[in-house]
């Protein structure tokens, strides 16, 4: 399974890469104060402007026919989609559920779909996340898990700090340490650019709680695959 990966696994272990030479200083990610003071049209009537001002320096035609609004759908795919995780009103609010019929064992979402964006050069990281939780007496609805992490998704990333925000994200929704994060994903900066290798993919991973117990871990991951 971990053929052709790069593992990045919790400093906890010590069988594992130094993790403190790929995590940033903060788990937040990095944001000036003043950064929601301007509303979305203003952000991106600028932003549209900029990106005139870069296809311009391309050298591209924006009187075509087919280039003309890019600039502007560029601007509002930034700030409305890709981009949407960076604005707190956008975090998503668990809907939760007393854990009537007393389910004890981890509940493992399979195959989340991340599309995120590298924030050293602005192209796409792809690939799938992997999250469990074992419950203190409440669930959460499925469909929250996914939310949290497309909403940890939308913003410029890195997949250390996404992992681990998807799975602090989880454990302030639930209440409880018990939380489990892996994300395995292609990063286009690698196979677009640079090196340019198409085959190989990212493995980050973040436990907390009962998932630092390697029982629990193991059983974790033989669920995933």
């Amino acid at each position: 399974m971990l053929n052709n990966k790069i593992i990045f696994e919790p400093k906890n272990d010590k069988n594992v890469l130094e993790y403190e030479e790929h995590q940033s200083s903060s788990f937040d990610t990095p944001m000036r104060a003043d950064a929601f003071e301007l509303d979305d049209e203003t952000k991106i009537e600028l932003i549209a402007k900029h990106f005139a001002g870069i296809m311009q320096i391309l050298g591209l035609d924006l009187d075509d026919d087919s280039l003309q609004d890019t600039p502007k759908r560029v601007a509002k795919m930034y700030v409305k989609e890709i981009f949407s995780g960076l604005n707190p009103a956008n975090k998503p609010e668990p809907t939760l559920f007393k854990n009537a019929y007393h389910y004890n064992q981890m509940l493992v979402e399979r195959n989340i779909a991340v599309f995120s964006n590298c924030e050293h050069h602005f192209v796409p990281i792809v690939g799938k996340a992997h999250v469990a939780y074992i419950s203190n007496g409440q669930v959460i609805g499925l469909s929250k898990l996914n939310r949290i992490v497309q909403y940890c998704s939308q913003r410029p990333q890195v997949q250390e700090r996404l992992t681990i925000q998807i799975a602090n994200l989880m454990k302030e929704a639930l209440g409880t340490e018990d939380v489990a994060v892996v994300i395995d994903a292609y990063h286009h900066c690698v196979s677009s650019r640079g090196v340019k290798d198409s085959g190989s993919t990212t493995l980050t991973a973040e436990y907390c709680g009962q998932f630092l117990n390697v029982e629990t871990r193991n059983e974790f991951l033989k669920y995933i695959g």
